[in-house]
């Protein structure tokens, strides 16, 4: 088994302000305890979570964030030829953005299982399966 991790489930994660906070919370324990396998980003997320990290609380925050992310088990796949073409396909019809495209792509391509994340436009994909 094996599951993606959004952006959005490390920035609420992260930010006690933000709604799904306390969501995130419960969400990343049972990652961390191994309940949907090996876990993944990829080098876009990294890129969104620091950036959206920084603009939502602050830059010490984003810079631990990236370091815990940079440090931990959470394997940092890259958004290679195969995944950015695919992503570009899915762009073109889905209307999300197209770092959310290479989510999409990344888990159709790699196999994975799970994608954690908030984000109900996934739900479009036969291939991603969302868990909250």
């Amino acid at each position: 088994m094996s599951v993606f991790i959004d952006t959005n489930v490390f920035v609420a994660y992260c930010n006690i302000r933000d709604i799904n906070h306390k969501r995130a919370v419960k969400l990343m324990k049972k990652i961390e305890d191994g309940m949907f396998g090996e876990a993944y980003i990829s080098d876009y997320v990294f890129d969104e979570i620091v950036t959206v990290a920084m603009l939502r609380t602050s830059l010490e925050k984003a810079m631990e964030i990236g370091e815990f992310l940079l440090n931990s088990d959470i394997e940092m796949l890259k958004v290679n030829d195969d995944v950015f073409n695919e992503a570009w396909e899915i762009f073109k019809e889905a209307k999300m953005s197209f770092t959310d495209c290479t989510i999409a792509a990344t888990v159709k391509l790699f196999g994975i299982e799970h994608l954690a994340s908030f984000d109900k436009g996934f739900r479009k994909f036969e291939w991603v399966r969302v868990i909250q």
